[in-house]
């Protein structure tokens, strides 16, 4: 292979100016809208109490890295977006970073080995190392995390999100598929989706999210809801004793023992039920009516209706359903919901239109996921890999909590995290360090540097 040292690249000329490139510039950094994220972490505090999710074998004695420090490395990088761990082999060079994650000389000179100074961060494999810790005490993996722990974090920082006790919280579950395409631990090929996939649960409170679990894909969607949401309510319970609680999702978790646990803990539901011949037949005269108007006015018809339905062995009792009978240009579109809320405090079109058709802004919310990596699920074991979700779904915490504080009132109050990263983060910037400041000079040319001075600005207040 020939070997390239060429230093100097020479573009296509403008006018009568030569367009040549160096990288020569010194010190520079893409990512100086970290120091936003860095402000956000302060005020929600997040680092040091997932510090508190871990325990730490190691002799303090021969740590670089301390713990916080790798943690936070990985989730900055994230939401920066380093989707992989060989992505921190160079930026382990990368100064500003080395401010975010906290280090005391972001310029590595203090390394002890020769050959680490002037890298002030981790590495891919101390990054590794940090991924890899197990369950049980272990001579070579001496980082380990308590899932149970960070899973009360998760709850804890949505509670504390509302500056007051609200009268109503919807949690809205889901299930997505990851794709698979090594030989993981409980990998399995699911029919559905075509392909050998892990099959996490999620479940938000609007944008916060309170549980993101990793599970196989050779089980039901609702597999493990019911212990998810008993461990949330509880929490919630016990901060909020008067709330009310609605569980929204779709008709994969419309199943006897989460209806059943809801109605004698006094939680409502509404839950999407799939399509079957009985409940076809009861709304015959709805859908009759539906056509008749489609085919007066050539739009779309709906019409609602709603009864009570008992199936013939999986429910143990009979339950309000709601339906909507729709014509659309081809076919009919019927749909079903299963609801323990009365028609006084819901009728029926409300009830589908306007509570259950909400639920659809979950997508939006996985997706957010998705744009920090959570599909990067590489590593061989299903606790190594749950950790990795962990790391994206607190990266969305971060971004959360950024949109919350620092973006209220803001154009971007309401974008997904790919935008955020996009205009508030990828800033050029300059870095130099000397002995009482970094300064960090910024392009002059950022398009949205207003926006940046009113994020810092709220950040601050």
């Amino acid at each position: 292979m020939t070997e390239c040292n060429q230093e100097s690249f020479e573009f296509e000329e403008l006018f009568s100016r030569q367009v040549v490139a160096r990288f020569d510039g010194g010190t520079i950094s893409s990512d100086a809208g970290g120091l936003l994220l860095r402000e956000t972490e302060r005020r929600i505090r997040l680092l040091k109490r997932l510090r508190g999710c871990f325990s730490d074998g190691r002799n303090p004695a021969r740590i670089e890295h301390g713990l916080e420090q790798m943690l936070a490395q990985r989730i900055y990088g994230l939401a920066l977006g380093y989707e992989d761990l060989n992505d921190h082999d160079q930026l382990r060079e990368d100064p500003l970073l080395a401010v975010l994650v906290g280090k005391s000389d972001p310029t590595g000179e203090d390394r002890i080995r020769p050959r680490d100074r002037g890298k002030p961060l981790a590495g891919k494999s101390t990054l590794n190392r940090l991924e890899q810790g197990s369950a049980t005490p272990d001579r070579y993996k001496k980082v380990n995390y308590d899932a149970e722990a960070i899973d009360r974090l998760l709850v804890d920082l949505w509670l504390e999100a509302q500056a007051c006790p609200p009268a109503e919280v919807i949690l809205d579950l889901d299930t997505t598929d990851v794709a698979l395409h090594g030989h993981q631990e409980n990998r399995f090929f699911h029919g559905y989706y075509n392909h050998y996939c892990y099959l996490p649960l999620y479940i938000f409170s609007g944008e916060h999210l309170l549980c993101a679990r990793l599970r196989p894909s050779n089980t039901d969607a609702s597999a493990g809801s019911l212990a998810e949401i008993q461990r949330i309510v509880g929490q919630t319970r016990a901060a909020w004793p008067e709330v009310r609680i609605i569980l929204r999702a779709d008709s994969g978790f419309c199943r006897e023992a989460l209806m059943s646990w809801c109605e004698a803990n006094q939680v409502d539901y509404v839950f999407s039920l799939a399509r079957n011949e009985r409940l076809r037949a009861v709304i015959e005269s709805q859908m009759q009516e539906a056509t008749a108007r489609y085919a007066m006015t050539g739009k779309p018809a709906r019409v609602f209706t709603e009864f009570f339905y008992q199936t013939h062995k999986s429910w143990s009792r009979s339950r309000r359903v709601v339906a909507k009978a729709e014509q659309i240009e081809g076919k009919q579109n019927p749909r079903f919901v299963v609801t323990s809320l009365s028609p006084q405090r819901w009728a029926a079109a409300a009830l589908y239109e306007q509570l259950y058709c909400a639920r659809g802004d979950m997508e939006n919310r996985i997706k957010e996921q998705f744009s920090l990596f959570s599909d990067r699920l590489s590593n061989a074991t299903m606790r190594a890999n749950q950790f990795r979700l962990y790391l994206s779904s607190l990266a969305y915490v971060l971004l959360q909590a950024l949109r919350r504080l620092g973006l209220r009132g803001t154009e971007l109050a309401r974008a997904q995290v790919s935008t955020l990263r996009l205009k508030l983060l990828k800033i050029g910037a300059q870095i130099r360090v000397t002995v009482r400041r970094v300064w960090v000079a910024m392009a002059t040319g950022y398009a949205h540097r207003l926006l940046f001075q009113t994020v810092y600005q709220q950040l601050r207040s």
